[in-house]
This record gives structure tokens, C-alpha cells and sequence, in this order.
């Protein structure tokens, strides 16, 4: 079959054949129509994450083998399944999302259903074969998510952009109705981070983008004050807010949003760091202790979570994010768009199943 892979780092994704998975045991196998286009998935072209001070993280040193077939935003019919996976036969030739962020299934934080927190992880699309693929095997039926009623290039996005900014808005542990929430960065992920924050109920939302039409999107999907932070006066305008910035999610994770997250949020505040632009970030330990910050990374989310974010969809709590179909052999243009900052919502590579 044919599929979309990394055959070396820092080069455009090839494609090549690969043979059509044959389930076993519990195995179920998805025939992909959607999948989306994620940054994660530019960094893995890449093979390193920006640790900042000229070092870097080794993706092959984390386990990431070539050829990586990429795609974690996967999405698409059921047509074979594992003499073993529990699953009704009539359920062949559904529409599933995937669940990606798979684990060892034997650790503590596995076992407790936080997957993706995994210290050995086996996620598709990144340590085992994911979407830009004709089809995907995927290793029990438990990850696949029902999401009748929602347009599917929309849905596949849910699976790492919506779950990530689902498990993100979460962990702004503050009062919804009363404390401040600050989104920095509100590209796709930030995009949703706003509309999520919202359906969750958080009252008060501002955010923060240096550019001015991602600024305006925002506003117009409920932001309440939205500020450039380059600019001058964008510290002390938010600082100054009744009540102050309660809680600050990073979207972006590179050091001048970092810096800037960690200096608006008021005393006793939470900086929540979610994206993986890269770099880091000097933190004067005095403060940290003066002020009781609260520093945390948050890292995609679990299965659970992503069955909340479907229900809040399915309920029309969430308004659909702008997306674009690309098709799958376009993949390189799509990837080089999205590195270039040339996208406005998210991209899905769609493929006409045979």
C-alpha cells in the first residue's frame, strides 16, 4: 500500500510501499480518509525538538525509527479486526477517530489511563506506522472514538490539536467564573484552547498573538482583550487588570512567550507550557519562590479526555475551527505551509478510500 514516510531526517516525506497490515490478537485495522497535519509532525521530519543553548533532543535517540510513517490526527473506516478485539462485526465499515497516544500498557501512569504521560511511549504516527497511510493498524478497539454528527476533516483534528488544548485549558486550576485566563498564541492549538476554554466555562479570556488577524479571530470567537506582546505596553496593560492573570497557557513554548507568561501572571499564579516551538528560559529561583508560581508542561491528554472533547463537540458547545482539505499526495506542500506560518486554522490530507 501506499504511504507517506520520513526516510531521513531533514528531508521531504517520501512516498513508499509498505505492506497492508494484517491484524492480529485485539488488533483492528483503520482504512484512512482524513488525517491532519500537526507541528508535531514537522519536528519529527526535523528529528529534533530546540532544547535551546545550541542543544538538542535526538527523536532517534528517543526511539524513533526510519522509515516513520507520520500522521496521528487519523481518521477512518474500520474494515478488519483481530480475531480477538472486542468489537461486533457490525461495527465494520464505521467512521473511528484514533486515539494515538499510546503507552506500554503496564506502567503506573498507563494503568491508571494516562496513556500519554507513558515513559515509554508507543504512539501512532511517531513510534509506530500513523495516518499518511492508506490504512492503520491500530492494537485494540478501545482507541477508536465514535464521532457520529461531526463533519470528519473537522474531526480528525480533535485527536491531537483539540485533545491537546483540551488537556491544556484543563490544568488552569483557577476559578472559571471569576480569575483571568491568558492564552498565548492562538494558531490552531491556541484557537481551540479559546474555544474550549469557553465551553468549559472559563469567563474572563484574553489572549495573546503577535499577529493582528489571529488577534481578530480571536476576538471574534470570544476572546475578551486581545494584546500583541511585543508591544510595549502589553505587560503593564495586563497586569493591570482587576484581579490580575490568574493562570498563563503557552501555546507557542518558545522563550519569549515564556518569559513573557511567567512575568504577566499576578502572585501565586500558573504558567502552564504546552507548545514545542523550542528554546529555553533563565528563571530567577528567588522569584519563583516570592511570587509561589506554579510552573507545568502539559502534554497532549489521555483517551478520557479526548471522549469529553467529542462529547462537548457533539453537544454544540464548541464551534468548528477553520480547516482545509489537502489532498494526501500533497503532503510536502502542506507541511512547508504550515512551517511557514501560511495556514489559518488547521490542514487535513484527505484520500478516497479504494
Amino acid at each position: 500500500m501506499r504511504s507517506y514516510a520520513v526516510t531521513y531526517f531533514c528531508a521531504p516525506v517520501e512516498a513508499i510501499d509498505t505492506p497492508a497490515p494484517e491484524p492480529k490478537g485485539t488488533e483492528v485495522v483503520i482504512e484512512v480518509t482524513r488525517c491532519g497535519v500537526c507541528h508535531s509532525d514537522l519536528h519529527l521530519q526535523e528529528g529534533f525538538y530546540d532544547l535551546g543553548g545550541g542543544k538538542k533532543l535526538s527523536l532517534a535517540d528517543r526511539g524513533v525509527k526510519l522509515p516513520a510513517v507520520l500522521g496521528h490526527e487519523v481518521l477512518g473506516r474500520l474494515v478488519a479486526k483481530g480475531p480477538d478485539a472486542p468489537i461486533d462485526d457490525n461495527q465494520i465499515g464505521r467512521t473511528f477517530l484514533v486515539y494515538p497516544w499510546l503507552g506500554c500498557g503496564s506502567c503506573a501512569p498507563c494503568l491508571s489511563g494516562r496513556e500519554n504521560e507513558c515513559p515509554k511511549p508507543s504512539s501512532i504516527g511517531v513510534h509506530r506506522p500513523g495516518g499518511y497511510s492508506e490504512r492503520c493498524l491500530v492494537p485494540h478497539p478501545r482507541y477508536l472514538v465514535d464521532i457520529s454528527g461531526i463533519n470528519p476533516t473537522l474531526a480528525a483534528t480533535y485527536a491531537c490539536s483539540g485533545l491537546t488544548a483540551f488537556g491544556a485549558i484543563k490544568k488552569a486550576d483557577i476559578d472559571r467564573e471569576k480569575d483571568r485566563l491568558l492564552i498565548i498564541g492562538v494558531g490552531g492549538v491556541g484557537l481551540s484552547g479559546l474555544q474550549i476554554a469557553k465551553a468549559l466555562g472559563f469567563r474572563n479570556v484574553v489572549v495573546a498573538d503577535i499577529d493582528p488577524e489571529k488577534r481578530a479571530l480571536a476576538l471574534s470567537n470570544g476572546a475578551d482583550l486581545a494584546v500583541d506582546p511585543r508591544g510595549p505596553e502589553a505587560l503593564g496593560t495586563l497586569q493591570a487588570l482587576d484581579g490580575g492573570i490568574a493562570a498563563a497557557v503557552d501555546f507557542v513554548g518558545a522563550r519569549a512567550t515564556a518569559e513573557f507568561g511567567t512575568s504577566v501572571v499576578r502572585k501565586s499564579g500558573l504558567y502552564v507550557i504546552v507548545g514545542l516551538f523550542g528554546g529555553d528560559m533563565t528563571v530567577s529561583l528567588p522569584m519563583l519562590v516570592l511570587r509561589a508560581l506554579t510552573v507545568r508542561g502539559s502534554y497532549v491528554g489521555n483517551l478520557q479526555d479526548l471522549r469529553e472533547l467529542i462529547d462537548l463537540v457533539k453537544a454544540g458547545r464548541i464551534p468548528p475551527l477553520p480547516v482545509e482539505e489537502v489532498p494526501m499526495e500533497a503532503v510536502n506542500s502542506a507541511m512547508d505551509r504550515l512551517r511557514a506560518g501560511q495556514v489559518k486554522g488547521r490542514l487535513v490530507l484527505t484520500r478516497e478510500p479504494a
